[in-house]
């Protein structure tokens, strides 16, 4: 019985796998095709350096959702850890700017993890409440203007700083998700996490600490989302309360294209990167081949229905 449920479990890994590999190949050939400039290292690197951010918050996201919880206020913190980090610079200098922008991040999610786990408040409701919240202080921080870093260039090296012309924005992305790739697939608390978000009751029996593992995956959270205001702050050296918007629906979006289930106990961060780079694609590709901007929105809410989709498929076929 153990041996086909395993036996499952990897042919369900590999549908979910095939699912947004194959589409993703298909769309960056079809791209090199369609648009000459697309294929060029510059495209390429920028594409990389804008979506750095992104990804380091999608891949912390991932670990939230195969726990079995979710984070709707990743944008709120990440404008709140810029726009702290940029006013701390003003006044204590770029390192201690850049300390006290992880600092609110780390904050935000053990807040959220502690009213989540602790508090028993539904994480969807939590998380969008604190969104609200962090927006608030934060624009109050920033007193609604654009906060100027020009004369600090030493906080914009820490993104725009290039190393064998790569940018340091790409290399601590690339070290970060890999840290959080071997959290969740390489350790216990990684193990954990699927445990929990496959079946919370039944890991709590098992002496899994539930509440804990869940929290740290909160503070993973509010930290990636901390470095990636940062490092959209040291890219253009400025910041603004707003700037994180958006953020938590392009994160949620890369996450669930991805493979990762809404429901929790499954998901890898390797099929989060192909997700929110299969929508960066698309956005690039709209822009190059100078298609109607509308049309993405549209085909973006499609893409984000299929994975769900075939999760709901999966799980239904599984019972």
């Amino acid at each position: 019985m153990a041996g086909a449920m395993r036996q499952l479990r990897m042919n369900e890994g590999a549908i979910r796998s095939a699912a947004i590999v194959i589409p993703f190949v298909v769309l960056f050939v079809t791209l090199s095709i369609a648009s000459p400039p697309f294929l060029t290292p510059t495209n390429l690197l920028n594409l990389l350096d804008q979506q750095s951010a992104i990804l380091i918050i999608a891949a912390a996201g991932t670990l939230v959702l195969v726990a079995g919880g979710i984070d709707l206020s990743v944008g709120a913190v990440s404008g709140l850890a810029a726009v702290t980090a940029a006013t701390v610079t003003l006044q204590a200098g770029p390192y201690v700017g850049i300390l006290a922008g992880f600092g609110v991040g780390v904050a935000a999610g053990l807040t959220n993890g502690v009213v989540v786990n602790y508090l028993r408040i539904n994480a969807l409701i939590a998380t969008l409440a604190m969104s609200f919240i962090v927006s608030g202080i934060s624009s109050l921080i920033a007193g609604g203007n654009l906060i100027v870093l020009f004369d600090f260039p030493e906080f914009g090296a820490l993104a725009r700083t290039e190393f064998v012309g790569v940018k340091s924005s790409i290399w601590i992305m690339v070290v970060t998700v890999v840290i959080f790739a071997v959290i969740l697939a390489r350790t216990t608390i990684g193990r954990y996490m699927y445990a929990v978000g496959g079946n919370a009751d039944a890991s709590r029996l098992a002496g899994v600490p539930v509440r804990r593992v869940r929290l740290v995956t909160f503070i993973l959270s509010g930290f990636a989302a901390s470095l990636g205001g940062v490092l959209i702050t040291s890219r253009t050296l400025s910041a603004q309360a707003t700037s994180g918007q958006e953020l938590a629906f392009t994160v949620l979006a890369g996450i669930v294209v991805g493979g990762t289930s809404i429901a929790g106990g499954e998901g890898a961060v390797w099929r989060t990167v192909v997700g929110v780079m299969f929508i960066a694609l698309i956005g690039n590709g709209f822009n190059l081949l100078g298609l109607d901007p509308l049309y993405r929105q549209i085909a973006l809410g499609l893409i984000i229905l299929l994975p769900v989709g075939l999760d709901a498929a999966i799980r239904y076929g599984r019972r």
